[in-house]
């Protein structure tokens, strides 16, 4: 917040919790106050929402925005919200198996989508509709709208990859009048994931465009913005993201200098991918004792990562390469006696090497998957080496 407070009847800040939970919290004491009936709704009304907003902000699942999230979750689970019942329908979510991974990759960038591309009106419509066929309606336009917000990510992606030459030392920049300030963030984003590298992504216009930054562990993006104070006109972030305003005639200069700045810090160890292994865990010890232990650390994510493994030369008895592109990995293990279906998203190009057997270390999470009503433990990989 500036030094100087806006002139207000109130002034409500916090850091301990996002945006969506001060206005949950705020509201809730305000109606405690109120001399009215008792409204239908009961008093935790909205916490799903709370929920949905902290997941979607990427906020350490921590302390009270763990126990926010939590308890919004099961709120969530259990909806009578017209607009969010149908909108899981759309998305192809069932209720009571909704967790961070649904409300951050399925649920938050529907109702994310209008508001980048249009306006965000309809989505708070979808939020407070009573009419289910208006509800339906809402949830179909809404998924229409991310459907075309995704592709129109995967474009500058796409165009991204056709000139990754010109960033092969430096941090990722690009800059074009056809990218929608809508979406830079999360092109940026998704640069950033699959070349493991910043990235920068630039919506130009006439005199004044937008930017939009990402980072990886070790590299600061909002330091080295403000380094650079003179050439951007405003803007914001933390060391993992940052958005910002730019004469449109001073991108070049300003990609030319942060560069320098960057590349010194680029070395191999930094743009290697690091994953922190909590223990090695041999197939023995994985057992519905195991899974409900690990399911007390839950809602796991962002600050909050599920308990991650290694199991060393586990024998590979069965694997195929599936997903609508084939990019994912569908894998059975065995390690002594006792044999486990696996996982691995974004692997299928093992396929092949895989196909004959043979050993493999593997990284990976315990988790419950539940298929036609039955369940079964499974192992979420996160990465492998073949032996």
């Amino acid at each position: 917040p500036d030094k100087k407070h806006p002139t207000c009847f109130a002034w409500v800040h916090t850091t301990l919790i996002g945006g969506a939970a001060v206005a949950w919290v705020l509201s809730r004491e305000i109606r405690k106050r109120l001399k009215t009936k008792e409204s239908k709704l009961p008093m935790g009304s909205g916490l799903e929402l709370a929920a949905i907003g902290t997941i979607a902000d990427q906020i350490p699942l921590l302390g009270a925005n763990r126990s926010l999230v939590k308890f919004g979750l099961k709120e969530l689970n259990k909806t009578e919200r017209l607009g969010l019942k149908a909108l899981f329908d759309v998305a192809g979510i069932k209720k009571g198996e909704i967790g961070p991974y649904e409300v951050g990759f399925l649920i938050a960038p529907r109702i994310n989508a209008m508001g980048r591309l249009e306006h965000a009106l309809e989505s708070l419509r979808l939020l407070c509709v009573r009419s289910l066929s208006k509800a339906q309606q809402l949830a179909y336009r809404i998924n229409t709208v991310n459907t075309e917000r995704q592709r129109i990510v995967d474009e500058v992606v796409i165009h991204a990859r056709k000139s990754s030459a010109s960033f092969s030392e430096g941090i990722i920049t690009l800059s074009h009048k056809s990218y929608h300030e809508g979406v830079i963030g999360l092109a940026a984003a998704k640069l950033t994931e699959e070349f493991y590298r910043p990235a920068i992504v630039f919506s130009e216009k006439k005199g004044v465009s937008k930017a939009s930054a990402r980072s990886i562990a070790g590299i600061n993006i909002i330091e080295l913005i403000r380094k650079l104070e003179g050439l951007y006109l405003e803007g914001g972030g933390h060391p993992m993201a940052a958005g910002f305003s730019i004469e449109t005639s001073k991108i070049g200069e300003f990609i030319k200098r942060i560069n320098k700045q960057a590349r010194p810090l680029l070395s191999q160890e930094t743009l290697t991918k690091k994953l922190k292994i909590d223990m090695e865990l041999e197939f023995n010890l994985i057992n519905r004792e195991l899974l409900k232990k690990l399911k007390e650390f839950e809602p796991t994510g962002n600050g909050n990562p599920a308990p991650l493994f290694v199991a060393r030369d586990i024998q590979v008895v069965g694997s195929r390469a599936v997903g609508r592109d084939l990019s994912h990995l569908k894998l059975k293990v065995k390690q002594g006696e006792k044999t486990l279906d696996a996982i691995a998203f974004g692997f299928g190009g093992l396929s092949a090497k895989l196909a004959g057997g043979g050993g493999v270390d593997a990284v990976y999470t315990v988790e419950e998957n539940v298929f036609n009503g039955v369940s079964n433990l499974q192992l979420k990989v996160r990465d492998i080496r073949i032996l």
